[in-house]
């Protein structure tokens, strides 16, 4: 990990505000942001570490604990809470209990029109998920469902 951090730390060392640039990429690298990693970001950064954990804290798309296989987010916008998202993550929830799969809201993934949506693994959009349409990319991802 700290080799990681060194790389990521020197990328920023000249960038003014460089804590947000710094926490993405350690968690796009990693897939979250360690616990040891917070004394040594604070260090780096001449902050505290109530600082650097008031950040990670504050911002949902920060994970202080390592996702599961996949990761799957539910919009929970009003357009898509309009169309049965909340019912949506409700099912989901209860579908993927015991799966190796993070279950994480998200406050819009831009397809208002054709919600609710879904996004799975940072890269794959679904629009007009019902339970239905759910289950069956789960059990494509291999997942129960």
């Amino acid at each position: 990990m700290n080799a990681i951090l060194n790389t990521i730390f020197t990328k920023h060392q000249h960038q003014p505000g460089a804590l947000l640039p710094i926490l993405y990429d350690i968690q796009h690298e990693l897939g979250y942001v360690p616990e040891d990693a917070v004394p040594l970001i604070a260090k780096e950064l001449n902050l505290s570490r109530a600082e650097v954990h008031g950040v990670i804290t504050y911002y949902h798309h920060f994970r202080q604990t390592p996702p599961g296989k996949h990761v799957v987010r539910v919009c929970c916008a009003e357009a898509c809470q309009a169309n049965g998202s909340e019912a949506l993550a409700a099912h989901a929830a209860k579908r993927l209990q015991g799966a190796d799969v993070t279950l994480e809201p998200v406050y819009c993934l831009g397809l208002c029109s054709i919600g609710p949506a879904i996004q799975i693994d940072e890269t794959e959009l679904h629009a007009r998920v019902t339970p239905q349409k759910f289950d069956a990319l789960m059990h494509k991802l291999g997942e129960k469902a």
